[in-house]
């Protein structure tokens, strides 16, 4: 086991998440059948499926960095049906199917499905809840299914059920080029690794490898979160169902209950020029700093119980937003055999690990691509 602490962009703040499964250093294979790159949630759900799928043939998941350091890690736990732009053609039920993969791989991740509030600062209910003020009189508009996980435990997790189907699992293993012949070539460290078929789950990095970078725009996002409230707080802000929130008019504010006594406030997006700029952020300073700033002082407007509360957690995670908010989960242009999948618009807890499994089931041919991003 390696700390996690270690394997994480420290300039992007102190997370509330612990990623305790990290796997043994091994050489790396010269032939694999199924390659999957990036350590997040997609690319660890299509591992352990690939493996399941097919268990005579071998399956490497290779993560530049370590598993979840990405925007799985940074992520803030929601768990919401659909997509950012609501249902897609043939997209299914993506809380059940992540309900059911959960289960099947026997991960625990403190998942709940209390459902979801939608906040707006026009046409509250009268019986509505929560009664804040954010630029605005904001409150319970409507309920939508979804809830909550815990990312780290997510990521723990799925590793886990990979390795434990029999997949390869290699941290500090960039890939630094994409060969796309016949067979696939990796290059790793000066190695170049044959495979099969290939899918790319780096979201918003590595956009050289998916070649997203004209069809998708990475963003930076900010979270803060509280020190311990009372019951009575937590009752005084409307919050004791456990139901996660989000606004539906600006400014934006999601958050949610965490370890049932804190609570977890995200809002604010860094615009980037370039996905590289990733790895230059710091939450402690420029825009991400700024807006960390106005998100604290937005909390603490929200309610007399929030005046003078704490912050225990900031930090801030990327997050890829693809054209018209659809997910990307398209073949590569340059070779069939690679799908590129992400773009989830900050929809990815649940739909990551969903779509993680269709990929799997994509590369062993017992299921079809859809046709989101057909021109």
């Amino acid at each position: 086991m390696t700390d996690s602490t270690n394997c994480m962009n420290e300039h992007w703040g102190n997370d509330p998440w612990e990623i305790d499964f990290h796997p043994q250093p091994r050489p790396l294979p010269r032939e694999v059948d199924f390659a999957v790159v990036g350590g997040g949630f997609t690319g660890s759900s299509a591992a352990a499926w690939l493996q399941r799928l097919e268990p005579g043939k071998k399956t490497a998941l290779f993560e530049a960095e370590c598993l979840g350091a990405g925007s799985s890690g940074r992520t803030g736990g929601m768990t919401l049906a659909e997509t950012a732009v609501g249902d897609l053609p043939g997209l299914g039920d993506v809380l059940a199917g992540f309900s059911k993969i959960i289960r099947e791989l026997e991960i625990d991740c403190d998942h709940t499905l209390p459902g979801v509030w939608e906040l707006s600062r026009e046409n509250t209910l009268p019986d509505s809840p929560i009664c804040w003020f954010d630029s605005g009189k904001l409150g319970v508009v409507k309920e939508v299914p979804g809830g909550t996980a815990d990312p780290g435990k997510l990521v723990s997790g799925l590793a886990r059920a990979a390795e434990r189907q029999g997949a390869q699992i290699f941290e500090h293993a960039p890939v630094d080029k994409i060969f796309f012949d016949d067979p696939l070539e990796l290059q790793i460290s000066g190695q170049r690794i044959r495979a099969q078929r290939v899918l790319i789950a780096t979201n918003a990095q590595s956009l050289d490898l998916s070649e997203l970078e004209a069809n998708a725009h990475p963003k930076f996002t900010l979270a803060v979160a509280t020190e311990g409230l009372t019951t009575k707080q937590i009752h005084a802000l409307g919050c004791d169902s456990g139901k996660p929130f989000y606004t539906i008019d600006l400014p934006y504010l999601w958050g949610r209950l965490l370890h049932k006594t804190q609570m977890i406030f995200g809002s604010g997006l860094v615009h980037l020029d370039d996905w590289r700029e990733l790895k230059k952020i710091d939450v402690e300073s420029g825009q991400a700093a700024e807006l960390l700033r106005q998100l604290q002082t937005r909390v603490r407007g929200l309610h007399p119980e929030l005046k003078s509360v704490k912050l225990t957690n900031r930090w801030g995670g990327p997050i890829l937003i693809g054209e018209q908010a659809k997910p990307v989960f398209a073949h590569h242009r340059k070779n069939p055999a690679a799908i590129v999948l992400g773009a989830y618009s900050g929809h990815g807890v649940a739909l990551s690990v969903y779509l993680g499994r269709w990929a799997a089931e994509a590369m062993v041919k017992k299921r079809s691509l859809p046709a989101w991003n057909a021109t």
